[in-house]
């Protein structure tokens, strides 16, 4: 375990575990803050440890092992230069992994399970989904480790980027001014969870907003449209199990009933709520019918197949 390893384990853990509880503390004097979705993201946040720390493969292993055997450099982050390379790149490739967790079926399963809580807070940041390093999430950053970069370094990098999104989830804090422009910010992140159909699909960066500007996935936070949250259609068990695997067997299910190649890769690389009869429930079926009427407030990302009808963050890869 290297030193930022260690400093993420046993210092960023507690750390954040202890400011969404004294922020749930708050809230609750308030009134109406989510105990049971808190727990939720507890359940989460200890089985994805335990997933990462005790399952030694992911679905993209053989593809990992090729791409360090042909690295075409070693790039040590030994310099401000380098560090500063890292970070940009990281974001990139980072934007595009969290896009795809959108946008394709396959990675929405698990990462549906962050967009599961009614209610946006801190403790809403630790649920994550336990399946992601099965999923194979790490092939989006393998061109990172193709150029040069060692894999544990990268992946020390996503925890430290996931970790500064943890106070991005904080509804309390206001517009930052100039900052929207660059950073993503708790108002930019509010939009990326919220279920209006005029917010869906929005806001994938980790650190810089920038790279949703430039490929046109930015949207503004609305001062005459509060954000709803949670999934299309809101997700309301309280069995953790059930919040943690309802993607997985709806595909399941919807797998079982395919009768042809197209229909199965479909299901398994489209977005969600893509049929194979045309009739989708994807985030533009549902604009198209918005414009004609559908109830503007239509839930959720792609998130249309739900029940019913790090070390902090750690890193799921």
């Amino acid at each position: 375990m290297n030193a930022i390893e260690k400093i993420l384990l046993f210092g960023a853990a507690p750390t954040v575990l202890l400011l969404s509880l004294l922020e749930a503390v708050v809230l609750s004097r308030r009134g109406g803050y989510d105990w049971h979705g808190y727990g939720v993201s507890l359940f989460d946040y200890a089985g994805r440890i335990a997933v990462t720390l005790l399952v030694p493969f992911t679905i993209a292993a053989p593809l990992v092992r090729w791409v360090e055997q042909h690295r075409l450099a070693a790039l040590p982050v030994d310099s401000v230069g380098t560090a500063l390379l890292l970070f940009i790149l990281l974001e990139f490739f980072y934007y595009w992994l969290h896009r795809a967790g959108h946008r394709v079926r396959w990675f929405w399963c698990n990462h549906a399970v962050h967009h599961t809580p009614n209610q946006l807070n801190l403790g809403a940041s630790l649920r994550i989904g336990m399946f992601g390093k099965l999923t194979g999430n790490v092939v989006f950053l393998l061109p990172l480790v193709w150029i040069g970069f060692d894999l544990r370094l990268v992946l020390a990098a996503l925890t430290l980027n996931l970790l500064y999104q943890f106070w991005l989830h904080a509804t309390w804090i206001p517009k930052l001014g100039w900052l929207e422009y660059v950073l993503n910010t708790p108002s930019a992140h509010r939009v990326h969870h919220a279920a209006n159909l005029e917010y869906l699909d929005a806001n994938y960066g980790g650190v810089l907003i920038v790279f949703d500007r430039l490929f046109g996935t930015y949207v503004a936070e609305r001062d005459d449209l509060p954000c709803r949250y949670g999934l299309v259609h809101p997700m309301t068990s309280r069995n953790p199990f059930t919040v943690e695997l309802a993607q997985w067997f709806a595909l399941a299910r919807d797998l079982a009933r395919v009768r042809s190649l197209r229909a199965l890769l479909g299901h398994l690389v489209m977005p969600p709520g893509w049929s194979p009869d045309g009739a989708h429930e994807t985030t533009e079926a549902l604009r198209a019918r918005g414009v004609h009427g559908a109830p503007a407030t239509a839930a959720g990302p792609a998130a249309l197949l739900s029940v019913p009808r790090t070390p902090p963050p750690q890193t799921d890869l």
